[in-house]
């Protein structure tokens, strides 16, 4: 029986304790998912975040996923209890929707404050998710300056920040969480290869074989373009000795598979190999 994957470094724990007691300050809760994974990079454990107050889910990189699968999770997930919207964080248009609609749940959530004899005018938002779906990414977008740090590795926002919008906004900015552990080990890879999960918390190898038989499965004419290949029958390893050899990889004992399985994982995370969704939606 395979152990539980556990990743929860001790910051994580303390912010989780800090947006708790934050929560009673906040109008509505935006949560931010990755629509590469759009089950995947949900993290249940902050439900209770949610559960009391307006929920905006922002299915963040909607540039980098199959449009196909999304517009079906889109159609399952968007219900009374849940405003879902799929966006590109690089698009001003994407980023002003998700704004309109934060405002549009946040004065309603306003409207209920004045009848507790709560009476003030800017709308006050969470934001939440796992590590890497583009929470700094947002903010930056909407205040337009650099006002959180962003990277494509998790763990980087260490604490939380309030950022004043305007006089009508403020969005407050917190730290990625992951669960204190993942019960399925494929969740756990499907998020280190997204880049919301350390790599080093399983094998590389691991990490490549999973991949490499996904695009097998749903996508094999994106790998075969992307790393000018003819095939991708036999074992993880040819491929890899193949992409290696194509790009002239050498070290001193021969071809340099590990730079290859670098290079694949790289262009992974980066979404440079093909428009995709790792969660399929159920037939």
């Amino acid at each position: 029986m395979e152990k539980n994957i556990h990743w929860f470094p001790g910051h994580m724990k303390k912010a989780l304790g800090e947006m708790e007691k934050r929560l009673r300050l906040v109008d509505i809760v935006i949560e931010l998912v990755d629509s590469r994974a759009p089950i995947s990079s949900r993290n249940n454990s902050l439900s209770f975040l949610y559960d009391k107050k307006m929920h905006l889910i922002v299915f963040t990189k909607a540039d980098l996923a199959d449009k196909n699968e999304i517009k079906k999770w889109e159609s399952s997930l968007n219900n009374t209890q849940n405003k879902v919207i799929f966006a590109d964080l690089n698009n001003e248009k994407s980023v002003k929707n998700i704004v309109e609609c934060a405002k549009e749940i946040g004065e309603k959530a306003l409207q209920k404050n004045v009848s507790r004899g709560i009476n003030r005018k800017a709308i006050r938002a969470m934001i939440i998710g796992i590590p890497n779906v583009g929470k700094s990414t947002l903010i930056n977008k909407i205040s337009r300056r650099k006002s959180a740090r962003v990277e494509n590795r998790p763990g980087l926002t260490r604490s939380e920040q309030w950022i004043k919008i305007s006089d009508s906004l403020e969005l407050l900015d917190t730290p990625g969480i992951l669960p204190s552990s993942y019960v399925d080990k494929e969740v756990s890879i499907k998020l280190a290869l997204l880049g919301s999960m350390r790599e080093d918390i399983l094998p590389l190898e691991e990490l490549f074989s999973y991949l490499i038989n996904f695009y097998r499965l749903y996508y094999p004419n994106f790998f075969l373009a992307k790393y000018k290949l003819t095939t991708l029958d036999g074992d993880d390893l040819s491929v890899l000795q193949t992409i290696a050899n194509n790009r002239n990889f050498m070290s001193k004992s021969g071809l340099d598979t590990n730079r290859a399985l670098n290079l694949v994982l790289k262009d992974f995370r980066n979404g440079e190999i093909g428009k995709i969704c790792l969660d399929r939606f159920p037939h």
